[in-house]
Order: structure tokens, then sequence, then C-alpha cells
């Protein structure tokens, strides 16, 4: 651990967010174990990260960006509604642009712009695309703690590393237990399982080097990775995993996963 707090931000989110891809591909593997995945079963798995990310855009990311905004003067909702709203916009923009098919949906339901790309590919993309604020989001954490803020901590980041792990884990197996039930076969599987959380770490990276260029930024950078977060958790993990009959079964993973995060943040933060 010593030698973890001694290496620089930029290489401590490196890690964190490796660490979160790793459960990305652990989950993935899952593929190599069963062709399906129980509908009953993904629907908890996506309300369970749902959960997750809205605990950690809260705890993790818009109350320590409010927190440091009011030692420094500034109104404590200002950065955090700003950067909130940018983040939660950027993710609308890339989403209207970016080609991707939700889990579940017939090929008619693609968005983004046109393309003639494969539908394998097209839903890799969809998970793609929400993890790349959960590594922007570790990244801005580690970045935050090297700041200097006294209500940014390593050992916050670090929990927030876990959780977005954690959370990664059946996201993993949701991607890739859906490709080998289209027909992929099982290291094809896996392989796109596992290249969904790729992203993670070159966001986790490009966070960290921002918040550390631009420290008066940081509040803004916090809380826009929080909005980015609950679009993605609006605008496709809640309804994909309400799109069967287990809305039930969803609301409670939520609920669960909530917690969970609550808990690492509150006990290891």
């Amino acid at each position: 651990m010593e030698a973890f707090l001694g290496l620089s931000p930029v290489l401590q989110a490196l890690i964190g967010t490796i660490f979160t891809w790793a459960l990305t591909a652990l989950g993935a593997a899952g593929v190599f174990l069963a062709k399906d995945i129980n509908r009953k079963v993904l629907d908890v798995m996506l309300g369970f990260a749902a959960g997750v990310m809205i605990a950690a855009s809260y705890w993790s990311l818009l109350a320590p960006a409010i927190e440091m905004s009011e030692s420094q003067g500034i109104p404590g909702w200002l950065p955090a509604v700003i950067g909130f709203l940018a983040g939660g916009l950027s993710l609308y923009g890339i989403d209207k642009l970016l080609p991707h098919l939700h889990l579940g949906l017939p090929d008619s339901e693609v968005e983004g712009v046109k393309t003639s790309w494969h539908r394998s590919v097209l839903l890799v993309l969809a998970i793609t695309l929400h993890n790349f604020p959960e590594g922007l989001a570790v990244g801005v954490a580690f970045g935050a703690a090297a700041a200097g803020f006294p209500q940014a901590t390593i050992a916050s980041a670090i929990a927030l590393a876990i959780g977005i792990g954690i959370q990664n884990f059946p996201e993993g197996l949701a991607v890739s237990a859906p490709l080998r039930r289209e027909g992929l076969g099982r290291w094809k599987s896996f392989m796109y399982g596992q290249a969904s959380g790729l992203v993670e770490p070159i966001a986790g990276v490009l966070g960290a080097l921002a918040v550390i260029v631009v420290r008066p930024l940081l509040p803004y950078a916090l809380a826009f990775a929080a909005g980015a977060m609950i679009f993605v958790v609006g605008e496709e993990l809640i309804p994909e995993s309400h799109v069967g009959t287990n809305g039930d079964l969803a609301t409670l993973g939520l609920l669960f996963g909530f917690s969970v995060m609550m808990f690492l943040d509150v006990a290891l933060g």
C-alpha cells in the first residue's frame, strides 16, 4: 500500500482503472462456463450497476465538489450544477453520434449515426459508452486526492475504484453472454466483453491529468463525471433493466448496489 501511495496520481489512476477493467474481463470470462444468462439475473445486475453509479455520483463526486467550492469561497451549488449538466449533456451528444445498440433491442433500434457495423460491435459500443465516465470518475478522484483538498482522499478514490470494479464484474458478463447467445464463439464473446472495459484506463489517465493541469477546475471535473454517470443510469441502465417483467428485481438490485457503494465510500473514504 505504501508503494501505491508513493506513486503519481496518474499512475494511481491507471492502476485503479486497470483493476476495474480486470473485473470486467473476469465477468466476461463467465461466458466460458455458460452460453446464456438468465434475464432476471441480467436485470438485477443492471439495477445493481445503476445503484453503484448513483451512489458514487453523490458520495464520491458531487459531495466533495460542493465542499471544495465552499472552502474556496465559491457558492457550493455553482460548480456542481454547471459541471453536472456539462457532463450529462456531453454524454447526450456522444449518445446521439456514436452508433450503438442497447441489450435486448432489435437492430431497428440502433442509436447514433447510421452505420453498417455488425450487431455485436454495436452492443459492445453501448457498454463502452457508459464505461468511459466510470473511468473518468476514478481518474478525477485520484487527481483530486493529489491536489491536496481535504475533501478528497486516496481512500475515497480507492473506494470508488473498488465500487466501480464490483459493478463491472456482472457488466462484463452482461456483454459477453448475449453475444454468445447470438452465435459468437466463446473466445470472441469474451474478447468483446472485456474490450468494453478497456476505455476505462484511458479515461482514468485523462481525468487525473486534467485535474492536475487545471487545478481550479477540479470541482467542475468531479461534477462533470457525476453528470456523465447519471446520464448513463437514466438513459441506459434503468430502462434496460425494466424492458421485461423484472422491474421490481431490478429496483432491488439498484438499492443493493447503492448501499454497497455508500458503505465503501463512507467506511473506507
